[in-house]
This record gives structure tokens, sequence and C-alpha cells, in this order.
């Protein structure tokens, strides 16, 4: 699952409150956002758990990590660590390790579909059914995501879910277990000794 793709929800920790009669505006909203989006890509990095759904067709879950220029993310299918420096992709199924620049779209199923510019879009905040509703809807030439809908706990004010619009479906992804600093740099250190006998790739001169 494609780091960057999930980079976009954790954006959506929320820490800043509404009161009930309070009514949202583009501006309040994008504040919310921009503080909020520092704060969890922020030096004291931030992790949480996530299942995604493509309208039934393709399903995954597992866990991301972020710090800085540091990430690092486990699923069903497989797991990355990438050290700001080096990127690894592990496909256990395979028994293989791909060695990439940390900077490299290739580590990613999605390339660069999914990457995010937050100045793309238009903010809007509202309740909805006891929570907070955080609305991004793309400007005009705005590709891939198109939309995103992040619902948050009024109460923990954080994200519950997350709806991407692309192209014509929309991608659901439900959001658990979020930490928020406490993130230490070994967890972005490749555990080389649990993947002896693996094959190592090495990708990084096919940039």
């Amino acid at each position: 699952m494609k780091i960057k793709f999930i980079g976009c929800l954790l954006a959506c920790l929320f820490s800043w409150g509404l009161s009930a009669q309070e009514k949202s505006t583009s501006l309040q909203a994008r504040q919310v956002f921009d503080e909020v989006y520092q704060k969890v890509f922020g030096p004291q990095g931030a992790a949480l758990s996530y299942k995604v759904d493509i309208v039934g067709i393709y399903k995954t879950e597992g866990r991301i990590w972020y710090k800085g220029k540091k990430s690092r993310y486990q699923s069903s299918n497989s797991k990355s660590w990438n050290d700001g420096v080096t990127a690894y992709l592990v496909k256990d199924k395979k028994r293989t390790v791909e060695i990439f620049k940390a900077s490299s779209s290739k580590q990613s199923r999605f390339g660069d579909d999914f990457k995010f510019y937050p100045e793309n879009y238009t903010y809007q905040m509202k309740m909805e059914d006891g929570n907070i509703l955080l609305i991004l809807k793309g400007k005009k030439g705005t590709k891939s995501m198109r939309e995103i809908r992040a619902l948050l706990d009024k109460e923990t004010r954080t994200p519950l879910s997350l709806r991407i619009k692309v192209a014509f479906f929309w991608v659901r992804v439900d959001i658990s277990d979020v930490k928020s600093g406490g993130i230490k740099d070994e967890e972005f250190v490749f555990p080389r000794n649990q993947y002896r006998g693996y094959e190592m790739i090495d990708r990084r001169n096919e940039e």
C-alpha cells in the first residue's frame, strides 16, 4: 500500500475543537488542516492502523509510521522501511527485498498518482451525526484524489474514517489506534538480519 496515499489521511489528525453552534468557514478549515498537517508530519512522528476498501474489489489493511522524511508500513502483502536515505520493500511470498532510493516512486504500487498537494483543495468543516467532517474538494484541474472526506471523533478528535473520490469511484479507509508523538527512530531501520536468505534486488540505479 502506498505510503503517500495513506499520508493524506494522517493530515486529518484533529487537535482543534468545534462548538455545536459554531459555523465552519473555509479559512477556519484550512487553518485547522495546516496546523494538524504540521503536527503529524513534524519531528515527533505519528502512526496509525488502517483498512482500505476500493469498491469491494481491492482490500488491504496494515499499520503505517511517519517521522519527518522517514516512513514505514506493514500490510498483509508487503512491508517497507524508509530511513530517509534508503527504502526497503519486502515481499514475503516471493522472499525478496527490493532496495530503492528513499525518494523513489518505484517502491510504491501507485506511483505518483496519489501525491497530495494541500494548495490544490478547498476546505470545509461541519458536524455530521455527532462527529466532525472535514471536506477537501479539488480545485479545477486536480487529478486523482478529487475529493477527500475525513470523519473525526468529536471527543477525541482523532480520525475514524476517510473517503477519497478517485475518478468516478470512492475509496474507503477505516482508521484506528492513532498515535501522535513518541515514535522512535529505530522504527525505520531495516532489520536486515530478519531477512537472511531473501533475494536482495538493488534498484537504486534504475531511476
